[in-house]
């Protein structure tokens, strides 16, 4: 799987681009608010139709602008595939796969698989539980769709509850209510915990291996699904809750409290690790996660890494670029000094210069 080329037509910074890739590994500098990052988000919004931000259609469109078009052309089995999205600013966006319309986003789902890094990945040990909560959901839903129904699901009932708990305080005989909204929430709250703990136990398996090569075996990372609760129990759960959650408007417990624990030697690193443990337990995170799509898709993944060497010490940075040489990578950076240091082969270098994109090795274009 590699992405072949993409263009751009009122996008974030960009009125007009076109932009082929290399099958292996594209850089794109330039100094910083240029658009560099820009790029990678629009190809990740070609996968998911999300932004790896959680920006809005509308805060992706040119200023100015009522509309943006991003074209992704996808080399699959050996076929070039065609992405189309409109993104509106007063309506729906619109998505077509070879220039035919479709109706549902998740019919776009497993034409192109993507592995984001950015520099906020690096802080996902130490940062909130929200921010893991959104490592599983960012990637699971990639490469499951029954987990990407099953989630919006979720959400949706845990929405309209948390509505009625509100409304409770105006209209009390809403109650009566409540146990249709609970059973419901603790269906799909129950498929999200376990599909959740398989690919925690999944992920785990490769993680562990990679820490320790990285650590020269000086330490043993494992992870931990941590559920908000027994989601077993959530019927019982959330009766014995009601009162509260009355009181406070909100649901108090299930899958939209989950975590995952990250452990080197047994000590709990969210709370007691180093920065320098929390980032390479995240490196080994991300890099597993390449190996898991791979496992899944029985394909490579497309990765973007977005200024996430200078963020990594020398040692950490090898290892890195040392891991990736199958996999097309798309990589942001303000200067190619790293890549020079560590003789790492670049196949084709983009400069970025106030949304406007110079190839270096064919500047023809």
């Amino acid at each position: 799987m590699i992405i072949k080329s993409l263009e751009l037509k009122n996008y974030r910074n960009y009125s007009d681009l076109h932009i082929s890739f290399d099958k292996r590994t594209n850089i794109l500098y330039g100094d910083n608010a240029q658009g560099k990052t820009n790029i990678l988000e629009s190809l990740y919004v070609s996968a998911t139709t999300k932004s790896h931000r959680g920006s809005h259609d509308r805060e992706m469109i040119r200023f100015g602008e009522e509309e943006s078009h991003i074209r992704t052309i996808v080399e699959k089995d050996g076929t070039d595939r065609q992405i189309d999205l409109h993104l509106k600013k007063n309506s729906t966006k619109g998505i077509a796969i070879d220039r035919i319309p479709i109706r549902r986003a998740g019919e776009l789902f497993g034409m192109l698989n993507i592995v984001f890094f950015s520099p906020e990945d690096l802080n996902i040990i130490k940062d909130g539980p929200s921010r893991r909560r959104r490592f599983m959901d960012m990637e699971m839903g990639q490469i499951d769709r029954i987990y990407m129904d099953d989630l919006a699901h979720y959400n949706r009932v845990l929405k309209q509850r948390n509505q009625l708990l509100k409304d409770l305080y105006y209209k009390p005989d809403l109650e009566e209510t409540l146990p249709v909204w609970d059973e419901q929430l603790a269906f799909y709250g129950k498929k999200v915990a376990d599909q959740r703990k398989n690919f925690i136990n999944d992920l785990n398996e490769l993680t562990s291996v990679i820490h320790s090569r990285i650590s020269g075996g000086k330490e043993s990372l494992m992870l931990e699904y941590e559920p908000g609760c027994d989601a077993d129990h959530l019927p019982d759960i959330l009766e014995k809750s009601r009162e509260k959650d009355k009181r406070t408007g909100m649901t108090s417990c299930g899958p939209h409290r989950d975590d995952i624990c990250f452990y080197i030697n047994g000590t709990d690193i969210r709370r007691y690790g180093s920065q320098g443990q929390q980032r390479t337990s995240a490196l080994s995170l991300k890099l597993a996660e390449i190996a898991f799509v791979k496992r899944v898709i029985y394909d490579t993944p497309v990765l973007l890494l977005d200024d996430v060497l200078s963020e990594l010490d020398s040692k950490r940075q090898n290892y890195l670029l040392n891991s990736i040489g199958d996999v097309q990578t798309m990589i942001t950076c303000t200067g190619l000094d790293d890549f020079v240091k560590n003789r790492f082969r670049i196949n084709r270098i983009f400069y970025i210069e106030n949304g406007t994109c110079c190839d270096q090795v064919n500047p023809k274009e």
